[in-house]
Parts: structure tokens; C-alpha cells; sequence
């Protein structure tokens, strides 16, 4: 699998564009009308001040306190980086900030604090508290993160967590539990060896330590060496807290008969011999990023029996701190928690594990690409999971309750855990989701149109972003010239140029074409010039004879132009079975509209053919097709003949037995309202459509881009489907994102004829 890479000036773009930062803030109420504005601010606001003065927890109630955690650093230890300052820290503040609401629906402020100062921040931080629920300590260097954490904790009363330290021992600790059921041990009888005796280390012994590991069984290093009792140098509290009575003075003697290494270092830290004299069935925990002590291929050279695991996501079994933040802050927030302690991040820890021991459900699987099931290669869940936003916090939740710490204790579980599912973004999911399947699929693309900035910088993401590699169509020294405008001039020497004049295939190409064309009144000079200067049909003649594994295109030419120079290619017509269907994503929901590319009129018999190859691109997406044929009548009301050929598509569907749920004709609201839906008690529909067949192109047209301009929708598509070769046809309004959105969907074959 290729790694992904990125440029300076990628990542600078990225922060650039669409606005400077990662992130706004945007109502949640309304603030349209001068009565909007008179309850938001002066004079209504003062009513839920005056609740909030006379008892302070309506605050919860009233504000966002109860759902905003501050992001904290004063950037003395930035990733990998060093001390950058407070200011160089934001770019990483605004990151985690975004994770929290990306994953776990926590609203974050990154607050950068311009001091190293402990008693400062400690101040600073200490006079924020009415304004949060939480406090996520971040990137401050040890050992001062310590003292900071631990007077915030003493001194403020709401939950104060350094990820640097607990994110990182919640999820080796799950990994940890599921690596020695594996291997048949007790954490209490393993010898455990840790490198690496920052803030990361120490909290993960500290964690492990609290689930049952024996302190006499635990060796910590540092750069040192051992850190053993009666050793002066390099020592502090919180390292004498953990020293060891042992003889062994070096990291390659602590390792001797070790059954678990757990490493927060440096790269190549740990040897292929160090690993051959650990115990039976090593547990090998190289967690240094961005490189580990050691990887996998070099410690299962020497022992295959050894289970490992790094921060990578390259490799299996990834320690990502993800997998715990958002959810620890997300149960704490929801009982109104005090703090979070050790009995809420090993609970944290052991739902994790316990997850991971499932069976994986499909949709995670389809993303991945492979089937996941419990085992040495698959001992901690995937970050992508869509349970763990319904399975971590209810187990946070319940051992705060449990240790006295919730001010507000859920009632309802049951009721709870149904809220956190409503809670997820199913959107976000699904893109993840086809990402990293095309990472997988690792497919061969061919950009159409290498003239197009927009395009280049597509086919640069594609091939830097780990999916495979990106073929480009265009002149030689005018793709150079544009890669050197947008920045992008040592792509030039990664990505393949081609067209007509450096190809060896162009005679293949060439008869080919006349094969297919000459009863179409195409001559000799008609087929080279459609082969040697038409970039779409160039591009499709290499996709034809399996020169590439899937295309991209359109966006410098209209859908029906680009359809047209496909089809003197491929069979990509209405009569031949094709179908365009759009995505439109757009605040937690996704629906299909169809068909947007192929069909002009269709009747009942093409709107059942269009209803199935949409529901074929919503399975392949991971989601379980609705179909509703939408019209402006409803069940038959008003009576109209436009409206007949929806009221007689379903019967079509009837006849042929399709195993997904589809009704109409119904107008658009009853189809995507659940609460208008249900003056329909008849509906064949479980739920709202996620699917909407509509009675003609230009209605489908008008449809997605009427949604795409009002609304800020997100559109993927219109996604080609029914033809013999992945092809995917762009807007040529597309930004670079939706032209790799629609590489990632062609890589992934969705729209491909089965």
C-alpha cells in the first residue's frame, strides 16, 4: 500500500482554502427577524441570565457549556516538532478541534496560550472554567503538562484531560487487554517493558498499573537507560514514581524474557535481537510516529508469534488517539461530569476492546476493503467504526456515575445510547469510507483533461493521497508549465503524461475505434482524429483496452458533450442501460437523485431500471436503499397524466420482486419527512427516502443544483453507472475535492455494470 504525501504547499492550501483556518461558527437558532434577534440578545437574553444566577447548573441547560470543550497548548512540544511557540500551535488546535466534532459531535475552541509559565496557564486556564464543560490539554512538554494537569484537576470542577498523556494509554490499554487474550496471559503475571518516559509513557504504566499490572513486573526507560531504584541521573517525581528494583541497567537487557513492550520513543529504538529474546508470544506496542521502534515486517522476520502494533495507519492494529478523546469528553459532557478519572478511561479502554472482539459490521468492512475479524491483526477498532460513537461514551458515562463524579446521572441508557446513533453523520462515513477503499483498490486513473489546474491538482492528490497512480492527458510541456503556476512543479516528476503522440497504442486505438464506428459513417480521418485529438475519447480508448482502471472527466466540457465522445468508446446510452446518479450531502444526510446524466424522458419501465441502478450505487456506497418515486402529486393526488408514469413505476418494480423498499408517486416532502410520511400510514417505506427517482432529467438537473447553490450541498456525481468501465463524468463547476471525490468513486468501481 502506498503512503500518502503531501507537499508545503498542499497543506498551505489546504488551511487556505476555502477560508483561512479549519473551522467556523455558525448559528444554532434562528436569526432571521427582529423577534430572532430580541430572544438572542437584548432584552430576552436576560431571562436565562437571571435562571443561571439564582442556580448555576441551569447552565447547562441554557448555553453551550454543556457541549464546548476547550483546545489548550501553549505549543512547547508541537507533534513531532518541538517548541513552536503558542502561535505555531494553532494550526494543530484548530485539528483537534475539528476531531472532537467530527467524531463525536463536541463543539471545541482551540485557546493558544502565549506563556510557559505553569501558575499562568494554570490562572488562565482556571478563569475559562465557567465558559466550558471540558478542558483538553494539549502539546505542553513534560514535565510541566504534569503539574498542569494535575492543579487544574484539583482546582477546577470540571473534566481536565492531557491527550498527550491519557489518549495515548486509553487505547494502548484496549489494545493491550485484547493483545494478551490473544496470547493467553494475565496482565498481572507479563513483565512489561516501556521506552519512553515522557508524558505519553508514564501515563500509559500508570493506566496499566491501575487495571492490574504489578509494579515490581514493569521496567520504564528513557534515553538513559533503566530507570531503577537508587538512579540520580535524569530523574524527577514522576519517573522515581515508577523505578524498578531490577539489575538490568540497558533497554536490550530490560527486554530479556519481556512479555509486552510498550514503545513512546524514537524510531528504530527496539531490535530485531532485543525482540528475539523477549518471552513466547511478544506483545510489541512500537507507538513513535512517525516512524515506530520497529516495524512490523522486522519483528514478525524474527518472531512470527509476536502480535504488534504502531501509530500507523499503514499497518494493522493503529494506536489512534482518536479512538478515545472524542468519546471520553462526549460521556463526561453528557452527565455533566466532574472530572474524568481512571474508572472512566479504563472503561473507556475496555468497551474498546470488547468492540474489537464483535463481529465488524459490513459497511466497515466494504470501507476498508477486507473482511476485520478479532485477531492478531485486528485488536483495536477501526477509527472509522460508526459504533463507537454509540458503544464508548454509554460506558464513560456509566463509571462516572458509578464513582460519584456525574452532577447529572443518565436514567435512561437504552434512551441515551439511541441519541449518540442519531448523532452520527452517516455522510462522513460514507466518504471515509469509499477513501479508504480506493486506497485499497490502489487503481490505476486516467485524468481526462490535463489543461485543467483544477484537474492537476486532482491527479496530484490522487497519486500523493495513497490511492494509486494518476495518469494525466495533455501536452508534455504545457501540464510542466501549469504544475509550475499552481506550485506543483516537482509533481511534474511523479506524475505520467500521456497522450496521442507518446503512446505505443495508437493504432490499437485507432482500429479499434474504426471497428466500432465504420457503419456509423466515421471514415479513416474521422477515427484519427477522434483517437489522436480528442482528449475524452483518447482517454476512453485507454480504459478500453485495460491501459488504465477507471476515468475521470468533464470538467471543462458539458455532461452531454463528454457522453457523447464516451459513447463512440463504450455503450454508455439510455438504451443500453446507463444511468447518472448524483449525491447530495448536506447536514448529516444523504440523498441519491436520479437519473441527472443519461435518461431525457424516461417512462415507468427506464424509472424502474432507474431505481435499481441507484440502489446498486447506494449498496456499494454502505447504505441500505429507500426509493421514492417523487412527482408533485402524491398517492394519486392531484390526478394529472405527467404524474401517471411515477404512479405506475412501482408496479413495475412489483412484477420484477426487487429486494429493496420503494414507494410512490409521492410529492418530495412526504418522501424525506418522517413527520409528513406519517399521514401516509400505507407507506411501504420504513423511513425517510434516501433515494429520489424523479420524472425527467431537466427536473433532476434543476434539483441538484438548485440544492448545491441554496444550500451549500455537497454533490458527488453524477456518478456513471451501468457501463462496462468505471467512468465518471465531473461538473465543470467541480472543485479539486468533488474531481478527487469522483476519481475515489471510479477507483472504487461503484458505477460499473455487474
Amino acid at each position: 500500500m502506498t503512503k500518502p504525501k503531501h507537499t508545503r504547499d498542499e497543506a498551505l492550501a489546504f488551511h487556505l482554502h476555502p477560508s483561512p483556518g479549519k473551522f467556523d461558527i455558525t448559528p444554532s437558532v434562528p436569526m432571521s427577524t427582529q423577534r430572532d434577534l430580541s430572544l438572542a440578545y437584548s432584552p430576552g437574553v436576560a431571562v436565562p441570565c437571571e435562571e443561571i444566577h439564582r442556580s448555576p447548573m441551569t447552565a447547562y441547560d441554557y448555553t453551550n457549556k454543556g457541549n464546548l470543550v476547550a483546545v489548550i497548548s501553549n505549543g512547547t512540544a508541537v507533534l513531532g516538532l518541538g517548541n513552536l511557540g503558542a502561535l505555531a500551535s494553532k494550526p494543530v488546535m484548530e485539528g483537534k478541534a475539528v476531531l472532537f466534532k467530527r467524531f463525536a459531535d463536541v463543539n471545541s475552541i482551540d485557546i493558544e496560550l502565549d506563556t510557559e509559565d505553569p501558575e499562568q496557564i494554570i490562572q488562565a486556564v482556571k478563569l475559562m472554567g465557567p465558559t466550558f464543560g471540558g478542558i483538553n490539554l494539549e502539546d505542553i512538554k513534560a514535565p510541566e503538562c504534569f503539574i498542569i494537569e494535575q492543579r487544574l484537576k484539583e482546582e477546577m470542577d470540571i473534566p481536565v484531560f492531557h491527550d498527550d498523556q491519557h489518549g495515548t494509554a486509553v487505547i494502548c490499554a484496549a489494545g493491550l487487554m485484547n493483545a494478551l487474550e490473544l496470547s493467553g496471559k494475565k496482565i498481572e503475571d507479563c513483565r512489561i517493558v516501556l521506552n519512553g518516559a515522557g508524558a505519553a509513557g508514564i501515563a500509559c504504566l500508570e493506566l496499566i498499573k491501575a487495571m492490574g499490572a504489578q509494579h515490581d513486573n514493569c521496567i520504564m526507560c528513557d534515553t538513559k537507560g533503566v530507570i531503577y531504584q537508587g538512579r540520580a541521573e535524569g530523574m524527577n517525581q514522576w519517573k522515581s514514581a515508577h523505578a524498578a528494583r531490577t539489575d538490568a541497567r540497558t533497554l536490550e537487557e530490560a527486554m530479556q524474557g519481556a512479555d509486552v513492550f510498550l514503545g513512546v520513543s524514537a524510531k528504530g529504538a527496539v531490535t530485531a535481537e532485543m525482540v528475539a529474546s523477549m518471552a513466547p508470544n511478544p506483545v510489541i506496542f512500537a507507538m513513535a510516529n512517525p516512524d515506530p521502534e520497529i516495524t512490523p515486517e522486522e519483528a514478525h522476520a524474527v518472531r512470527e508469534d509476536a502480535i504488534v502494533a504502531t501509530g500507523r495507519s499503514d499497518y494493522p492494529n493503529q494506536v489512534n488517539n482518536v479512538l478515545g478523546f472524542p468519546y471520553l469528553f462526549r460521556g463526561a459532557l453528557d452527565i455533566h461530569a466532574r472530572a474524568i478519572n481512571d474508572e472512566m478511561k479504563i472503561a473507556c479502554a475496555r468497551a474498546l476492546a470488547e468492540l474489537a472482539r464483535e463481529d465488524v459490521p459490513d459497511e466497515v468492512a466494504l470501507a476498508y476493503g477486507k473482511k476485520l475479524s478479532f485477531g492478531r491483526d485486528y485488536i483495536i477498532p477501526t477509527p472509522f467504526d460508526p459504533r463507537l460513537i454509540y458503544t464508548i461514551p454509554p460506558a464513560v458515562a456509566k463509571a462516572g456515575m458509578d464513582t460519584g463524579v456525574a452532577r447529572r446521572p443518565i436514567v435512561d441508557m437504552e434512551g441515551y445510547t439511541n441519541d449518540l446513533k442519531a448523532r452520527m453523520d452517516p455522510t462522513q462515513q460514507v466518504l471515509q469510507g469509499m477513501y479508504a477503499r480506493a486506497r485499497s483498490a490502489q487503481a490505476t486513473m486516467v485524468f481526462a483533461e490535463g489543461d485543467d489546474p483544477r484537474v492537476l491538482r486532482a491527479a496530484v492528490a490522487y497519486q500523493r493521497g495513497g490511492y494509486g497512480r494518476a495518469l494525466v492527458v495533455g501536452r508534455d510541456e504545457d501540464v510542466k508549465a501549469k504544475l509550475r503556476i499552481e506550485g506543483l512543479a516537482e509533481a511534474a516528476a511523479e506524475l505520467q503524461i500521456v497522450n496521442a503522440a507518446n503512446t505505443p497504442h495508437l493504432d490499437l486505438y485507432k482500429d479499434y475505434l474504426y471497428n466500432r464506428l465504420q457503419r456509423s459513417g466515421q471514415d479513416q480521418k474521422d477515427i484519427h482524429r477522434l483517437a489522436a485529438r480528442d482528449r475524452h475519447v483518447f482517454s476512453a480508448l485507454m480504459l478500453a483496452h485495460g491501459h488504465a482502471d477507471g476515468l475521470v472527466t468533464g470538467a471543462t466540457r458539458k455532461s452531454a458533450h463528454v457522453l457523447d465522445r464516451i459513447n463512440t468508446v463504450f455503450d454508455a446510452k439510455a438504451t443500453d442501460g446507463a444511468v447518472g446518479v448524483t449525491a447530495l450531502l448536506l447536514n448529516g444526510r444523504i440523498i441519491f437523485i436520479s437519473d441527472t446524466l443519461v435518461h431525457e424522458w424516461p417512462e415507468e419501465e427506464d424509472l424502474a431500471d432507474i431505481a435499481e441502478h441507484s440502489a446498486k450505487v447506494a449498496r456499494a456506497m454502505g447504505i441500505e436503499p429507500r426509493v421514492a418515486f417523487v412527482s408533485f402529486s402524491t398517492f394519486g393526488y392531484p390526478v394529472s397524466e405527467r404524474a401517471s408514469k411515477m404512479h405506475l413505476a412501482p408496479k413495475v418494480l412489483d412484477a420484477r420482486g426487487v429486494d429493496f423498499e420503494y414507494d410512490g408517486e409521492m410529492a418530495v416532502d412526504v418522501a424525506l419527512n418522517a413527520a409528513a410520511m406519517k399521514a401516509y400510514p400505507f407507506c411501504r417505506l420504513t423511513a425517510p427516502a434516501n433515494i429520489l427517482v424523479v420524472p425527467a432529467r431537466h427536473s433532476a438537473s434543476i434539483s441538484v443544483k438548485l440544492m448545491q447553490e441554496m444550500a451549500g450541498a455537497t454533490v458527488i456525481g453524477p456518478i456513471l453507472t451501468g457501463v462496462d468501465k468505471p467512468i465518471q463524468i465531473c461538473s465543470t463547476v467541480s472543485t479539486v475535492n468533488d474531481i478527487l471525490n469522483m476519481a475515489v468513486i471510479s477507483a472504487c468501481r461503484v458505477g460499473q455494470a455487474s
